[in-house]
């Protein structure tokens, strides 16, 4: 999934014509028993997914798999990014019980591998951190053999907040560019560019496994995209997913243009040689989507 910091709705420019979707971002439906046994865990542990959340539209592929994406620390965000289907308002108390809800659930779904990722709490001083911490511990504490990729927020630069998820040290930890330097303040109103740059930098120092994604199709060109994906790498940045951005409501930015598959694998041949570790490009990918692999190099496996 391409959803960083889930964030909410903006009204969306209305001098882009609406374009037709491709028959390759045709997707199922979720069905099937195991994607019913991951709702029925989600709705009685009280739990939000960014799959939910975010509209995703690999839901169906992986809950029917028997896995799923948490966003922890409620499901209202305090930012409004132009691309993000997650509701923007004043959040609700911390919920400090929540970490352990989700230990639970990641063992009774028996989940390998988990990722987590929130909402941006900008109001909070320590920005949420402190349940990040708590709920990585616990998910370790009933859930030895799991894996873990948290996908975070920048924190507003706050590196003392950003520590408390290195200090817990999950095998990968994500944090979104989500578009190109030009269109940042557009696409993310309340993000910098540069700062999610530093922040990939500072967990890398840190000694963490680092990943970030990119969604195309905003207007961005190819040349703004290879350099987005060269200043990632420049800051120590591991792995990368690059995907469709598809609208969510009429409300959010429009899809200027649908990337075609051909091109996807083209940026991911480019990434391999730009020296990344890992590449998952295709019109479907989202942060999450594979993220089981993200943990092992790419570049062996893949090319």
């Amino acid at each position: 999934m391409t959803t960083s910091t889930p964030c909410s709705t903006v009204a969306a420019t209305t001098d882009v014509p609406r374009v037709k979707k491709p028959d390759w971002l045709r997707v199922k439906l979720p069905i099937g028993e195991s994607y019913k046994q991951v709702r029925n865990l989600v709705d009685t542990h009280k739990l939000h997914t960014i799959c939910e959340s975010g509209n995703c539209p690999n839901m169906g592929e992986c809950w029917g798999a028997g896995t799923a994406t948490f966003m922890i620390l409620g499901n209202i965000c305090t930012r409004s990014c132009g691309f993000c289907a997650v509701a923007t308002g004043r959040p609700e108390a911390v919920d400090y019980d929540e970490p352990q809800r989700v230990a639970e659930a990641i063992y009774l779904m028996k989940v390998k591998h988990a990722v987590i990722t929130s909402v941006d709490r900008d109001e909070l001083k320590d920005g949420g951190s402190i349940i990040w911490a708590n709920t990585i511990k616990a998910i370790r504490a009933l859930n030895a053999d799991t894996t873990l990729e948290t996908l975070i927020p920048d924190f507003r630069g706050q590196w003392e907040n950003l520590q408390r998820i290195i200090d817990v040290a999950p095998e990968v930890v994500s944090h979104n560019l989500e578009t190109v330097e030009r269109l940042t303040k557009q696409v993310r109103i309340q993000a910098k560019y540069h700062r999610s740059l530093e922040v990939i930098r500072r967990l890398k120092d840190g000694g963490m496994r680092t990943k970030s994604g990119i969604m195309l199709g905003l207007g961005e060109n190819k040349e703004e995209v290879v350099q987005a994906m060269q200043d990632l790498y420049d800051n120590g940045c591991d792995v990368i997913t690059l995907g469709q951005y598809l609208q969510p409501t009429p409300k959010h930015l429009p899809v200027v243009r649908f990337v075609h598959p051909d091109e996807f694998a083209e940026l991911r041949e480019i990434g391999y040689n730009m020296g990344l570790d890992y590449v998952e490009s295709g019109p479907l990918v989202r942060s999450s989507y594979h993220a089981e692999k993200h943990i092992h190099s790419g570049r062996t496996l893949n090319k």
